[in-house]
């Protein structure tokens, strides 16, 4: 029975499968948001503190992973979810991909170690508000599809002084690749399971993003790289 029910989800999953969003791709996290280049900072730290003031600003790749989470969820849903035929896999989808996991675990992170963390909705209003130190939060994230069952994870923080010359950055990477989700062989319970690493990578990058940020707020930052090795773009 439990055999014939994953077949049946199975075709569910495969003829709804356009239905299921996909991750967007990505760009320099300093897309749209710095149009000179800026310099390297003579700190050789990042100044953190209860009298440190931290601005915050959201790349491009945060706020289209927001959008794309939000929608991968509404379609978990209504969408392709709703045909699911166990509740337990509809639910895991739905709880598997929370839009705002990654900013708001950043934050708290973060207000941990500054004074005061304020988000600006732009680096014009930032730059109005002369914040002791900035950050950039640049978030991605891969979820399942009908297609892939490869799942990852990727949050930073790169900080510049008041002057907006390059400091560091904190980061956190997971990924898991997964056998996929359609294989007749798997019951319902092992779908849930693989669906559940959904959350489980994201945690697990945010983990190793708050022990990079400790590294980061403790140590020099003379050997932190300056440049975004996926787009071989340098960030100052």
């Amino acid at each position: 029975m439990k055999l014939a029910l994953v077949s049946t989800l199975t075709m569910t999953v495969l003829l709804t499968g356009c239905s299921v969003p996909t991750a967007p791709k990505a760009v320099s996290p300093l897309d749209s948001l710095f149009t000179e280049p800026v310099g390297r900072s003579s700190a050789t730290s990042v100044a953190s503190g209860r009298n440190v003031s931290l601005g915050l600003v959201y790349s491009h790749n945060t706020q289209a992973n927001r959008a794309y989470l939000k929608h991968y969820q509404a379609n978990a849903g209504t969408g392709f979810g709703q045909s699911l035929l166990v509740q337990s896999i509809h639910d895991a989808y739905v709880a598997t991909s929370k839009p705002d996991l990654a900013v708001d675990w950043v934050k708290a992170s973060l207000q941990r170690q500054f004074g005061s963390v304020t988000v600006y909705p732009d680096l014009q209003s930032l730059r109005a508000a002369k914040p002791d130190v900035v950050a950039v939060v640049d978030t991605r994230s891969q979820l399942i599809t009908s297609r892939s069952s490869d799942i990852e994870a990727d949050v930073r923080a790169i900080f510049y002084d008041s002057n907006f010359n390059y400091i560091g950055t904190a980061q956190g990477h997971d990924a898991k690749a997964l056998s996929p989700l359609w294989a007749d062989y798997k019951r319902s319970e092992e779908i849930v399971a693989d669906i559940n690493e959904q959350q489980n990578v994201q945690v697990r990058a945010l983990q190793k993003f708050d022990q990079s940020l400790s590294n980061l707020l403790t140590g020099p930052t003379d050997k932190v790289s300056m440049v975004d090795n996926k787009s071989s773009r340098k960030l100052y």
